[in-house]
């Protein structure tokens, strides 16, 4: 006679909460109840490693899916070590006690066969979709079967059943579909394909279901007929599990195409066998295209976590640094520590450890691709090197040794992708500085008039156009001790002792002039001055400060910006002919002097692709100077 027995009131509440929010999507039941029967096929396993009277072999283990229509069932069938009354008493009647985690205590394996199992968590999954489950379980080296029944948080019943082999059988009485919900999907087999795929593909063991096809009806040409087929659902090993010189780079892209981490072709695979102080596998991609969504809010970094071959997380986010966000794969490690479910990860020291070791992996790995597959790294680079940049501005700068390495600009010599550590190793012996121009294009800074007497020099200069450039090279501040110089700064550090007393002079025999400028220019530049950096052209801007004037640019263009301003120079080349015209204009006519500043002023602003705040007033100075 059965006897109804309750749950603990604490197991209600858990049953309550385990049902209604701690998993996050319902198919997460399959999923579990499968993991369970592997967990019971391994201790079999393990009891046969010790036990000398036990044969294990493998092709007598499997796992069964069984779908009634009918009568609205699911059963999953396993031919696992089986429970006892005793065990499916303390095991199921008390909701949070795992079997599975009391014999890994009780039985240390020292073969690496892990055993993960929740069994009284995850099992009360299947509530999500079922309004009875009955257990009927069988333990290895007993004559008696029991049967365990409930239909939820009211209790259950343990009582003597029939059973042939030892194992355990699961009937799930699949709910009535409601205006929200339709549980219907869960007696599809196309359905429970694709959830065995998508979690539990890699289980060590079958899983086994009679799946519908259809052959040619005997006897006719056209007509078809339905008949039912046992297959074996999951494919069992793991490409991570395999030795990597068992595969091919086919195998690495047919994997990357099966999981649907992108659509492009990876540029690069990386396969790790970690063995030390965390223990885990990873199949690690670089893809070859930006992702659509990349640099948008939706899109959503991480890696696929598995656990001893199940499916934990599609993306677990905190394997991977924000600047590798781009990375694709799956890590697998039997050393997580799982609580509740298998959705709910302990932030341990394990996840720490992995996601150090990945960040240094994927970082030695684009090291060796721009070291020895230069046309694949720039190919990269083009795709993600402003999300490197990104991690180098972010967090205060707290990443830029591990990132500066990986950065490219486009170089002044031969306008090609060069490393800081190459601009560094070809600077002359008097360079002070990596020099380095911003502006919206390349075309439009080789333009620039600021450049003229840097490139004289013979200096190599890096043009930066993203503009995110500015801000990471300040964070940087230096590399291999050399500090990074803008070309507009105020001190190029480019002028020997003899040029710097000239410009002093022409500064000294100027000074009037230049005062009653920048009179005119109050508010707009903190100072006019003698350029010691152009050549051909007649004026420019230069910035005191951190602050350059294309940093100015995008700030301004960010929202509540405020009024922000670089502290802008106007220099004058002193050995143009524009500058005899206004000295002669200084001497004889100040109202000439006005249009001329205002004129050179406005120049400097366009050429920088700044604003002119008047466009009618500067149209009007034109004209005055044509008539």
């Amino acid at each position: 006679m059965a006897v109804k027995k309750e749950f603990q009131a604490e197991s209600k509440r858990l049953l309550d909460m385990m049902i209604n929010s701690i998993y996050t999507q319902k198919e997460i039941f399959l999923r579990e109840l499968i993991s369970n029967s592997s967990d019971a096929i391994d201790k079999i396993y393990y009891k046969a490693l010790t036990d000398d009277t036990l044969v294990f072999n493998k092709e007598d283990y499997f796992i069964k899916l069984t779908i009634d229509k009918e009568n609205r069932t699911l059963t999953i069938t396993d031919t696992g070590i089986g429970m006892s009354q005793e065990e499916l008493e303390n095991n199921l009647g008390v909701i949070a006690k795992s079997g599975s985690l009391a014999f890994k205590k009780e039985n240390e394996a020292k073969d690496g066969h892990n055993i993960i199992g929740q069994f009284g968590v995850g099992f009360y999954s299947a509530f999500m979709v079922a309004d009875k489950l009955t257990v009927t379980s069988k333990t290895l080296g007993s004559n008696e079967a029991w049967r365990w029944e409930s239909e939820g948080a009211d209790g259950y019943t343990i009582t003597p059943a029939e059973k042939d082999t030892v194992g355990t059988e699961i009937v799930l009485t699949i709910k009535q579909n409601t205006e929200e919900d339709s549980y219907d999907e869960f007696l599809e087999e196309y359905r429970l394909r694709s959830i065995i795929k998508k979690y539990s593909d890699f289980i060590r063991y079958p899983i086994k279901m009679d799946v519908t096809s259809q052959r040619p009806k005997e006897g006719t040409e056209n007509e078809f007929e339905e008949y039912k087929e046992e297959q074996t659902i999951n494919s069992m090993v793991p490409i991570w599990r395999k030795n990597k010189s068992e595969l091919t780079e086919e195998d690495y892209t047919n994997f990357y195409m099966e999981k649907r981490y992108g659509f492009d072709k990876p540029l690069k695979h990386l396969h790790i066998s970690a063995d030390g102080a965390v223990v885990y596998n990873a199949i690690l991609f670089i893809p070859e295209n930006t992702p659509f969504d990349y640099y948008t809010k939706e899109y959503e970094k991480g890696l696929e976590l598995y656990s001893n071959g199940v499916l934990i997380m599609d993306k677990c986010g905190d394997l991977l640094p924000d600047y590798f966000g781009f990375v694709k794969g799956m890590v697998d490690s039997e050393d997580l520590s799982l609580n509740i479910s298998r959705e709910l990860l302990q932030h341990d020291r394990q996840l720490s450890l992995i996601a150090k070791n990945i960040k240094n992996k994927i970082k030695s790995q684009l090291l060796s691709l721009l070291k020895d597959e230069r046309e694949n790294y720039e190919k990269f680079y083009k795709a993600f090197g402003r999300q490197l940049k990104y991690g180098v501005y972010s967090d205060y700068g707290a990443n830029k040794d591990t990132l500066q390495d990986l950065l490219l600009f486009t170089s002044s010599k031969e306008n090609k992708l060069v490393s800081l550590d190459e601009y560094v190793s070809r600077m002359p012996e008097d360079q002070k500085y990596i020099y380095y121009a911003a502006g919206e294009s390349v075309s439009r800074i080789e333009k620039l008039p600021q450049i003229e007497g840097v490139l004289e020099k013979g200096y190599e200069v890096l043009y930066f156009t993203d503009d995110i450039d500015e801000f990471a090279i300040k964070m940087i501040m230096n590399y291999k001790e050399k500090e990074f110089k803008s070309i507009s700064s105020g001190d190029l550090g480019i002028e020997d002792s003899a040029e710097k007393e000239e410009n002093q002079a022409q500064d000294n025999d100027n000074k009037e002039l230049f005062e009653a400028m920048q009179a005119q220019l109050e508010g707009k530049v903190k100072a006019v001055k003698a350029s010691k950096r152009l050549r051909s052209h007649p004026v420019c801007l230069s910035t005191e400060g951190e602050l350059t004037i294309e940093m100015e640019k995008v700030l301004k263009a960010m929202p509540n910006s405020g009024d922000v301003q670089a502290d802008k120079v106007l220099e004058i080349n002193v050995n143009h002919d524009v500058f005899k015209s206004l000295k002669d204009a200084f001497a004889q006519d100040k109202e000439k002097l006005s249009l001329y500043t205002s004129l050179l002023y406005h120049q400097a602003l366009l050429i920088e692709g700044l604003p002119i705040q008047d466009p009618v007033e500067f149209t009007n100075d034109i004209c005055k100077v044509m008539v």
